[in-house]
């Protein structure tokens, strides 16, 4: 068997999950899951280094509150790509500003302070991103239920 070429990183891909197994739900539960850590990780850093905030100031916490919020209601549900990566931007144009901001200064003082997390970044942020759902699909799946 000739194995399988890789997609070069200007083709989309789609991500497909198999909604009969749960092992793979789980996964893409926890990646999602890491993604809203590293967030609140990277606001809590710079409230920290910018604001004295203790542990977040009210611009801060309505900025996690607010990323908590996009990230439960994505429209790619678990298999959410890196908001990078998303063809749907989501975040209102003053809220994708602010949090560029803390990206960009949290971001490279991830991996000293948290490399994990840092590195796991990283990586999710080189995976392609799914195809967005259509409402046909979405209208199919719910009838079939």
């Amino acid at each position: 068997m000739a194995p399988q070429p890789t997609p070069r990183s200007d083709q989309s891909t789609s991500v497909p999950v198999n909604a009969q197994d749960p092992a793979a739900i789980e996964r893409h539960r926890r990646r999602r899951d890491r993604e809203l850590a590293t967030v609140n990780v990277m606001i809590r850093m710079y409230c920290h280094d910018h604001h004295a905030g203790q542990p977040l100031c009210a611009d801060c916490a309505a900025l996690a509150s607010y990323a908590t919020r996009r990230l439960e209601r994505c429209v790619f549900g678990v298999v959410k790509p890196t908001c990078a990566n998303c063809k749907v931007h989501c975040y209102s144009a003053d809220m994708r500003a602010r949090v560029k901001a803390v990206m960009r200064y949290a971001g490279p003082r991830m991996l000293l302070r948290h490399p994990v997390l840092g590195i796991a970044h990283i990586i999710d942020g080189r995976r392609p991103a799914p195809e967005l759902p259509t409402k046909a699909s979405n209208s199919a799946a719910a009838r079939a239920k």
